[in-house]
């Protein structure tokens, strides 16, 4: 791991090796910050990410979020190391899909577990140095317009999706007399190697047509709202859903 100036915002972007959790990585960068790029397996992916973050701006940190011994030691050695931490992106996700009557009970504790209970031992863990941060201290979580909205044959990753959503209004309360702000970011349809997987052909032409924007958003929508919220310029917002969804769930 590389060292950074104590003066340099550090920011946590978990699952950060590839799709929006790189672009969040970029943009975070570009704002300045030194960036903590999480992955748990795909290690040539993460240093494609480390690569194109530049010498001197990233690190590589390998742990998987829904172990929370493995989140516990991850951010206690992020601290030791750096001296701060003033920013989480809990972006790491998995589906399983599958309709409710063929849902096996693994895949439900599966995908709650990376993708809610990890946002939940994440941001224990980082709060000691979220409130030494004070008004430079973020999390920002990432939900999904599903989780808003529901969709047919993904059970388990919209009721996690939406359990961030009440997390996150919850933290954000517990949070702010110190300054620090928490807020989720609910992007729609992106194109990322989760979307091409289970969104494809005619049924990729039947949801695009409902998008008012008509298009599948990039992965670099969601980032420059992660870098917005992240940034001094969005210190009196706290509690909220910003929707990156091109208007497919307006309301």
């Amino acid at each position: 791991m590389t060292t950074t100036p104590s003066e340099r915002r550090v920011a946590l972007v978990t699952g950060a090796s590839r799709g929006i959790g790189r672009a969040i990585a970029k943009a975070l960068v570009r704002d300045g910050l030194f960036v903590i790029v999480n992955y748990v397996a795909n290690e040539a992916a993460a240093q494609q990410t480390l690569a194109e973050l530049g010498e001197g701006n990233a690190a590589l940190q390998q742990f998987d979020v829904a172990n929370e011994a493995a989140v516990d030691a991850a951010v206690k050695a992020i601290g030791e190391q750096y001296g701060r931490l003033d920013v989480v992106v809990n972006n790491a996700a998995v589906a399983v899909d599958g309709l409710l009557m063929r849902v096996k009970t693994a895949d439900w504790h599966k995908v709650l577990e990376t993708n809610l209970s990890s946002a939940f031992y994440l941001s224990r863990a980082a709060s000691r140095w979220l409130l030494k941060a004070k008004e430079s201290g973020r999390i920002i979580n990432l939900t999904s317009v599903v989780g808003e909205m529901g969709n047919a044959g993904q059970v388990s990753y919209v009721a996690a999706k939406a359990g961030l959503i009440g997390m996150t209004r919850t933290l954000a309360r517990e949070l702010a007399s110190r300054g620090v702000t928490v807020n989720a970011v609910s992007p729609g349809f992106i194109e990322t190697d989760m979307t091409q997987q289970h969104v494809q052909g005619e049924a990729r032409q039947k949801l695009t047509a409902q998008i008012p924007l008509g298009r599948i958003g990039a992965p670099e929508d969601v980032a420059e709202a992660v870098a917005f919220l992240a940034s001094p310029r969005a210190s009196y917002i706290t509690g909220q859903v910003v929707r990156v969804n091109g208007g497919l769930l307006i309301g």
